[in-house]
């Protein structure tokens, strides 16, 4: 009588915990919310963000460098959200058993450092100009606009923006323009960061590989 108690236990237990297995409690969580779906969605819409601003310094002027005007950190991280959406539609299997999944995991995260790299250089880059933009001293001359730091230094470099009708523009906006690429790229730079942790943390941590391990009386999934 004993024996079948304990039989019937065992198997209610057994399907409790089939119930409540990793694989369903994650099919409960929301879609938008799952690793890498969001990841990449906020580097879409930061890489689109950071070109979209780059394309409005260059209607400013056309003598803005590649370095002013980082639309190619922009381009850059939409590409990267590309592989990571791509990355999501994947089906997971354990253990990385698949050539494609592992490829496409090792993809994603070398990406997701060269962002976390490329958004610290753009940062670096705007708050020099953005430093360097506060203190310049314009004067309209035809069609361009003529920057100085120094007035009284006769060989102070001049910085010629070509086709500005207003210094306003330089002094005031363009200002503002290397603020907003500093936050942005900031905002990218931790987003990547946390990408790049996440799928080091999946490959080389804890990480569900559907393994079930079973002793006499009950039947419990555990995470390897």
């Amino acid at each position: 009588m004993g024996q079948g108690q304990k039989g019937s236990s065992d198997k209610k237990q057994s399907q409790k915990n089939r119930d409540v297995s990793p694989a369903q409690e994650d099919s409960k969580r929301c879609r938008v919310c799952r690793f890498p779906l969001l990841v990449a969605l906020l580097q879409l819409l930061l890489g689109v963000a950071v070109t979209a601003v780059a394309f409005l310094m260059l209607a400013i002027s056309h003598s803005l460098t590649a370095r002013e005007t980082p639309h190619w950190a922009g381009i850059i991280l939409c590409l990267v959200s590309i592989v990571g959406f791509f990355l999501y539609c994947i089906t997971y299997q354990p253990d990385e058993r698949t050539s494609t999944q592992f490829i496409v995991r090792l993809l994603y995260f070398v990406l997701c450092t060269t962002g976390l790299v490329i958004s610290v250089l753009v940062v670096a880059f705007a708050g020099h100009h953005h430093s360097q933009a506060s203190s310049f001293i314009c004067r309209q001359a035809e069609e361009d606009c003529e920057c100085v730091l120094d007035l009284s230094d006769p060989i102070a470099r001049t910085f010629n923006y070509k086709e500005v009708s207003d210094c306003e523009a330089i002094t005031s906006t363009l200002t503002f323009y290397y603020l907003l690429q500093i936050l942005l790229n900031l905002a990218q730079a931790v987003v990547c960061a946390i990408g790049a942790f996440i799928m080091w943390k999946h490959r080389y941590q804890v990480f569900f590989a559907g393994i079930q391990i079973s002793s006499p009386s009950t039947h419990q999934w555990q995470n390897v």
